[in-house]
């Protein structure tokens, strides 16, 4: 491991599981310290689910959102992902010296707006202003909490050779948004973040089965993270179809110029989802009904053999290792 942290601790990807196993989980380790989006706590007889996240995306603002709606989203669907309905959230503010008024105002209503779209509410919270330079704009940190509903256990260990593995929708837009709102590479393409809250769509599938092992949001690292995080969780194999996986045609474009793989591109509004194949039809048709899921697919299944490792099957045919994720592609984009 590094002797410093680098931008690459920060991916999603290998070295982010090193930091947090060498560090993190070697001083906090606890009975109720996770490995999945949220905690499981259980208060009053109740199982509640209790999360934190922070945002420094760069730019502040992209086609689909902006950091405002973005720190939203992402601690709500945490907390859906454990199949908790979220309830209250509360948010920090550091703030950079010289921050346009205007534009705080904005990312505060475009919290407001998600914010009551997922039915939470904004309780509590902190502000801090830096001085110029010391951060970039405005970083947020958002934590919440909510209530798993009845019968639910869901777990990144709980995957089983033979689930079927679901994804939500076309995956990479938000990395593929960001990286072209830096405006580095001159490309010009009709690509929208699908940055967006989620309990409804996990909701929308939990009212068809609560016999649904694994849910998980596709944030850093994108799909390809989080299927090697939970093959490692579960200790098994996962096999992908690369013609399955649904992808935009401008980000498959903008992928096939920079030589990047949509699946380690991070998505915003997207669920990885592990469930018995007698199970995943139902699923992907209740899932298509949704707002945020209309191109729901089956991508590949779950496999005993090859444990933690993750396979795809090639347009040709052929079947070979998914590179394990790793190093830095794009930093600061959640």
């Amino acid at each position: 491991m590094s002797d410093v942290i680098t931008l690459a601790h920060g991916a999603g990807g290998k070295q982010t599981a090193e930091l947090i196993d060498s560090v993190f989980k070697a001083h906090f380790a606890n009975p109720e310290f996770t490995g999945d989006d949220a905690a499981i706590l259980s208060l009053g007889g109740q199982d509640l689910a209790f999360t934190t996240d922070g945002f420094i995306v760069s730019p502040s603002d992209f086609p689909g959102g902006n950091i405002g709606k973005l720190s939203i989203c992402g601690t709500v669907n945490d907390l859906s992902c454990m199949g908790a309905q979220p309830l209250y959230l509360a948010c920090a503010f550091v703030i950079e010296e010289g921050l346009p008024m205007s534009d705080l105002e904005r990312y505060a209503a475009a919290m407001e707006k998600t914010a009551a779209e997922a039915g939470v509410r904004i309780v509590a919270g902190d502000t801090k202003v830096a001085g110029k330079g010391q951060v970039d704009r405005l970083f947020i940190t958002t934590t919440g909490i909510g209530r798993r509903l009845p019968g639910v256990r869901l777990s990144g260990t709980e995957a089983k050779p033979g689930d079927a593995v679901i994804v939500t929708g076309d995956i990479g837009r938000h990395g593929c948004t960001v990286l072209l709102s830096r405006e580095q590479f001159g490309i010009d393409a009709d690509v929208t973040s699908d940055c967006a809250p989620l309990w409804g769509t996990v909701k929308s599938m939990l009212g068809v089965t609560q016999d649904i092992h694994v849910i998980r949001d596709a944030t850093r690292g994108g799909v390809g993270t989080v299927l090697y995080e939970i093959a490692a969780q579960s200790h098994v194999g996962i096999r992908l179809d690369r013609a399955a996986i649904p992808v935009a045609p401008a980000v498959s474009g903008v992928c096939g110029m920079l030589g990047l793989e949509p699946l380690y591109l991070a998505c915003e509004g997207r669920l990885v989802v592990f469930a018995p194949q007698a199970q995943a039809d139902a699923i992907v048709t209740a899932l298509r009904q949704g707002p945020y899921s209309g191109n729901a697919a089956i991508i590949g299944t779950v496999t005993a053999e090859h444990a933690e490792r993750v396979t795809i099957r090639t347009e040709i045919g052929a079947e070979t290792i998914l590179p394990p994720p790793g190093g830095e592609l794009l930093p600061r984009i959640c």
